[in-house]
């Protein structure tokens, strides 16, 4: 039984899941990692789509073969579909919406790499297939277990049930709530951090873009390069307080977007390149908001 209130145990849950990592740029970046719960609920989600799919398939692959040797056909039909259809739907989705499905983007969730760098295809790939051992192929033994093991023992299906749980459960039993296929791919699951644009740090933004002093100048390509979420991590880095490891951060990730934007300016103060590139980079994007355009990230070509 427990006392805390609903706002005690959700700064537990961030205590308890709270990590972070170093991106490519040298910045720190805190994550959360997602509840068993919530992850539980994403992978409910995104199984009822695939059923749903899957019974739409088989009710118009039924229709089209409809007459004799139906059945001899239809069997092997929807197995294929099925497995086709539950290991690319999460692929597909991942790659496509930058680490979410329905189901993650229902609950706030998102895949991404455990050591701070882009999610890469390879590691999607990785951790779906993985997901067919892990569950898809114990679970089509027992509720399909005639078509998948013909004449299949009882000790098989015992087996298949052992097998299910002990993968299901594996996300329970160490401290980052990975799966198999996130141990194997170098992924983790965590809490999708709200993409908005703070309102800290205005006066001071403001101040910079109207000053005649401002040093560093940035042209819209060189702006157009990051969006959204790097705005954050920038922010962040420029909220920490003054120490060396924040002063070697701050050289990092100066050199890092000198070389990416392609940045032949003055060179001197990187905590001023900083401020100054977060204060043009921010007029950049809230520009482009007005204008109803919107880039999450620095992989987001839309």
């Amino acid at each position: 039984m427990s006392g805390l209130t609903a706002g005690q145990q959700a700064a537990l849950d961030r205590t308890r899941l709270g990590r972070q990592v170093v991106t490519p740029e040298g910045v720190p970046l805190n994550l959360q990692l997602a509840r068993a719960g919530d992850r539980a609920g994403a992978f409910v989600i995104d199984a009822m789509i695939q059923i749903g799919v899957l019974f739409a398939l088989a009710l118009v692959a039924s229709l089209a073969l409809g007459g004799e040797g139906e059945e001899s056909w239809l069997a092997p039909l929807v197995v294929v579909a099925a497995f086709l259809l539950t290991n690319f739907y999460f692929v597909f989705f991942e790659l496509r919406w930058r680490g979410t499905t329905p189901g993650k983007r229902a609950l706030g969730l998102r895949v991404v790499d455990a050591r701070g760098g882009q999610l890469e295809g390879s590691a999607v790939m990785a951790r779906n297939l993985i997901r067919e051992l892990e569950v898809w192929m114990p679970l089509r033994a027992l509720v399909a277990g005639s078509t998948v093991w013909p004449g299949a023992p009882g000790w098989g299906q015992l087996l298949a049930v052992l097998w299910t749980f002990v993968f299901l459960l594996f996300p329970l039993f160490n401290r980052d709530r990975a799966r198999v296929g996130d141990l194997i791919a170098g992924t983790r699951v965590v809490v999708r951090p709200k993409v908005v644009l703070l309102p800290d740090l205005v006066a001071e933004t403001a101040a910079m873009r109207r000053g005649p002093g401002v040093t560093h100048r940035f042209g819209p390509d060189q702006l157009a390069v990051y969006g959204v979420y790097e705005l954050q991590v920038l922010e962040d880095l420029l909220r920490q307080d003054p120490g060396p490891s924040t002063d070697v951060a701050v050289t990092t990730v100066t050199e890092k977007i000198r070389a990416k934007i392609g940045y032949t300016g003055p060179r001197g103060d990187d905590a001023r390149f900083l401020r100054e590139f977060y204060a043009a980079l921010r007029a950049h994007l809230e520009q482009k908001l007005l204008l109803g355009k919107r880039r999450a990230d620095k992989y987001d070509r839309g």
